[in-house]
């Protein structure tokens, strides 16, 4: 339980400071040809988790991100990126 509130305060803060973090999952789920309930499975999150990541409702923990990454063969760079006020 505190993990949630601590992803819930983090996003919070950077709505505030206007920091958002985007991310190819979509996209290179697309070229994988993986659904996101495979990608899922992979990485031990729900479905659902995923459509969040996707649309950029939900910032992954750390761990989360590397486990994508890992499965995707691509650096963390490569596949999430840091926005700030509007800029990439």
């Amino acid at each position: 339980m505190l993990g949630l509130l601590y992803i819930y305060k983090l996003n919070k803060e950077m709505k505030e400071i206007n920091v958002q973090i985007s991310n190819r999952i979509r996209e290179l789920r697309a070229r994988f040809q993986w659904t996101q309930q495979d990608l899922a499975s992979k990485v031990g999150v729900t479905r659902q988790t995923i459509a969040a990541l996707e649309k950029g409702d939900y910032v992954p923990s750390l761990l989360l991100a590397m486990n994508i990454c890992l499965e995707f063969q691509m650096a963390v760079e490569e596949v999430f990126q840091l926005k700030r006020g509007g800029q990439q």
